[in-house]
């Protein structure tokens, strides 16, 4: 493992604050301004989809699109704005989120409903990438995205230590196409309290068997980029035209059994996956990338990946859901994974 320093805070609404950086921290804190903060989300039962519904209407309240100079991702300065993140310097920082979803100490849920309620449980965490204001996971020096690897291997080990968590997910929303509300940077990662159901599907997929592991050796067509020991795809079933996968070879139940070596190969291989997607048309690439790690109980069979979800299907034309993926769950796709696996090759 590098060597990296870390530097907990409390912040001043009692959210806590993690700094990550390759050289000692030694900045004083500068003052925060005293904030409301009182989440109270629960959870609703929908009977016939079985699936739990997060409720969590402060939300309703979150930062939206502010200017550069109202950036609450960036360091904070002496006189400036005061950000969430109240140091001068950092190179990656992970706080709880001012508007969660999820939280340590939940609320009773609302009684007196016609379905099932439940405690929102959990823990809902923002992953600033980097002090600059705009750049990527390609943008980022491979020393840069190494530290974010380990930082997110660290909050999977932090988080699923948690008790009442059974699932930890790191995602990334980026590009106003995806929603995204800030443009910093950033990830989230949300710790739950239960299964969701696309991760209790797959579970049930890899304990019936190797499902990834038999189909590396029939992806010569799909493949896009590969580092030692990973491989970049886009699955001959995607459900978006240029949906792509990243996994290793091996099978691993999250990042926090890679060796050293993977995880290097993992961080630079992420890092060109989305340096291809920008190379494709010349400007930044919208996605979601989400990863797949076990939940808990399922190490023994799941095999780690990351999933891409870019809502574009040409250079000016978005891929929206609509009544037959929204209403029924069934993708139709514009674009034939051949296709798109070449054109992403080719981009770099």
């Amino acid at each position: 493992m590098p060597a990296f320093y870390k530097r907990h805070h409390r912040k001043a609404d009692g959210r806590e604050l993690i700094l990550y950086s390759l050289s000692p921290l030694t900045a004083e804190a500068l003052p925060e301004p005293l904030e409301a903060f009182g989440p109270a989300p629960h959870l609703r039962y929908h009977p016939l989809r079985r699936e739990w519904v997060v409720y969590a209407a402060h939300r309703q309240e979150r930062t939206f699109l502010p200017p550069k100079e109202h950036c609450p991702l960036c360091p904070s300065r002496e006189g400036s704005f005061p950000t969430e993140i109240p140091f001068p310097e950092f190179q990656v920082a992970v706080f709880e989120n001012r508007f969660p979803s999820l939280v340590p100490g939940p609320p009773p849920p609302p009684e007196g409903l016609p379905v099932a309620v439940g405690e929102a449980l959990g823990r809902c965490e923002v992953v600033v990438y980097t002090m600059a204001h705009t750049g990527s996971l390609a943008a980022l020096s491979e020393e840069e995205r190494l530290l974010l690897a380990w930082v997110w291997r660290e909050r999977y080990q932090a988080l699923y230590a948690m008790e009442g968590v059974r699932f930890v997910m790191p995602f990334e929303n980026r590009g106003e196409a995806v929603g995204v509300t800030l443009h910093h940077p950033h990830g989230q990662i949300y710790a739950y309290p239960f299964v969701p159901p696309v991760l209790e599907r797959e579970s049930q997929a890899f304990r019936e068997g190797a499902v990834l592991l038999d189909l590396f050796p029939h992806l010569d067509p799909y493949a896009v980029d590969q580092e030692e020991g990973f491989l970049a795809f886009v699955p001959p079933f995607a459900r978006y035209p240029f949906e792509v996968w990243v996994a290793p070879r091996e099978r691993h139940p999250g990042p926090w059994t890679f060796s050293e070596g993977e995880m290097a190969a993992f961080a630079r291989l992420l890092g060109r996956v989305v340096a291809r997607y920008d190379a494709l048309y010349g400007e930044p690439f919208p996605y979601v990338m989400v990863f797949h790690a076990a939940p808990l109980g399922e190490e023994g069979t799941f095999h780690f990946h990351v999933e891409f979800y870019p809502p574009r299907r040409t250079r000016d034309k978005l891929k929206f859901l609509a009544g037959t993926e929204l209403g029924a769950g069934t993708f139709v796709v514009d674009a034939l994974p051949e296709e798109t696996a070449r054109l992403l090759r080719e981009a770099l």
